[in-house]
């Protein structure tokens, strides 16, 4: 599974690229985000990728999760989405 993260600044349009990207190889995606502004940014991406995917006649599912993840030695709760064909 590919892990595709998000930060408060990711620019929505290039992560929904992103996960397009790998949804067309065929592959499952993981978005993480830690953070409020994170997971909006993420949930905007999502909801692009959507749209992106419609246009080739593709669905996709987002699936939420809480994962804990290191960042630089501390450990945070991240919000993970699971994204797949439908």
């Amino acid at each position: 599974m590919d892990t595709v993260k998000v930060s408060a600044r990711s620019v929505p349009k290039a992560v929904a690229g992103a996960i397009a990207a790998i949804i067309r190889e065929g592959k499952i995606v993981e978005v993480q985000a830690v953070g409020a502004g994170a997971v909006n940014q993420a949930v905007k991406a999502i909801a692009i990728a959507c749209v992106y995917m419609k246009e080739e006649n593709t669905e996709i599912v987002a699936v939420p999760s809480f994962s804990e993840i290191n960042i630089n030695g501390e450990e945070r709760t991240a919000m993970c989405f699971v994204v797949e064909k439908r």
